[in-house]
């Protein structure tokens, strides 16, 4: 969109302008881009033409028009737009009913609570301290997300609060599968535990993999897989208040790690991306397809963590925090990096 902006710029094809009094916007899609010709490829192939293929920026506007048009940017694209205040960010994160407002202005955020508060009805409570069962807590060193209590209530409601707590989420050797003949359990309680230890994942990394071990067997779980679920929450009862902890580095810098044997497994691949050299999102994920060799293998999990990277900087652009500094990659395996 960028590229088809700077063409209408070139062109002079419009000017920025404020809508008159009287004059209404015509109606425009988010879409600029324009329709190429199709070219006669039987002809090209029987004379042993050579086939090329151009794009023309916005052919659609090179005509002269008798009357004059107004329209609008497309929704969420502001190139060129004036605002009052440059530079400065402001941003809403709704969650059906719960808000949080956060920016580098203060007068513009009480601006937005009051336009808010004048169209619904409101109440504030204050600093941040909990949402969505995720506890926050500002340090002087950063910003400390736990679900402390979230973990308690899980315990409390399982019986499990004077449980013997265990050192490891998971045994190093477990041997966890279908196997025939294993003893099946009740499948509504795996799905709901299993499915609240997923949640209690977004700040307990060191859960994941363990908890990515259990959710596999959520369609036929045996025992052997509800006493893995219970050895997480025994991991659980031995330090509830563990949590992520974002401090401030005096830089944005992305940098993104990625494993095709993730844990020694061949079938999944892992990956995580720092922002600021703060953990910012972590996930594993079955291979899709058969690699025929480590290195393949290696190339398919980086270009996944290339594409992640290229999101968050994307995320972060919206957000106003452009990237000085290129973007790392690091991947652990030695062939994949000699052929880079």
């Amino acid at each position: 969109m960028d590229e088809e902006m700077m063409a209408l710029h070139k062109n002079d094809t419009w000017e920025l302008t404020e809508l008159p009094k009287g004059k209404k916007l015509s109606g425009v899609d988010g879409s600029l881009q324009s329709n190429t010709r199709q070219t006669d490829q039987w002809t090209a192939a029987n004379l042993n033409w050579p086939l090329k293929q151009f794009d023309v920026k916005n052919a659609f506007l090179h005509g002269h028009l008798k009357e004059e048009v107004y329209m609008d940017f497309p929704p969420g694209y502001n190139a060129g737009r004036k605002t009052r205040r440059s530079g400065k960010v402001i941003a809403l994160i709704i969650y059906v009913d719960d808000m949080i407002i956060m920016g580098d202005d203060s007068e513009e955020m009480m601006k937005l609570e009051k336009s808010l508060a004048a169209e619904f009805k409101m109440k504030n409570l204050g600093d941040l301290k909990y949402f969505l069962g995720v506890e926050v807590a500002r340090l002087s060193r950063g910003i400390f997300l736990s679900q402390r209590k979230y973990v308690l209530d899980l315990l409390k409601e399982i019986g499990m609060l004077g449980c013997k707590p265990v050192d490891t989420p998971i045994t190093e050797k477990h041997y966890l599968g279908i196997y025939p003949y294993q003893e099946p359990v009740d499948k509504g309680i795996y799905q709901r535990l299993v499915g609240r230890l997923i949640y209690l994942s977004h700040t307990r990394p060191d859960i994941a993999y363990a908890v990515s071990v259990v959710s596999q067997f959520m369609h036929s779980p045996s025992v052997d897989h509800m006493a893995a679920v219970m050895r997480i929450l025994a991991y659980l009862k031995s330090a509830p208040r563990k949590g992520i902890l974002y401090e401030h580095h005096g830089h944005m810098r992305i940098e993104g790690f990625t494993d095709a044997d993730w844990a020694g497994d061949v079938t999944d691949w892992a990956g995580d991306v720092l922002i600021g050299g703060n953990l910012v999102t972590w996930r594993s994920k079955k291979h899709n397809v058969v690699s025929r060799s480590s290195a393949e293998a290696e190339y398919r999990g980086m270009a996944h963590g290339v594409c992640e990277i290229l999101w968050l900087r994307k995320l972060l652009w919206g957000l106003g925090c452009t990237q000085k500094e290129a973007m790392k990659l690091y991947c652990d395996n030695k062939s994949a990096r000699e052929k880079n």
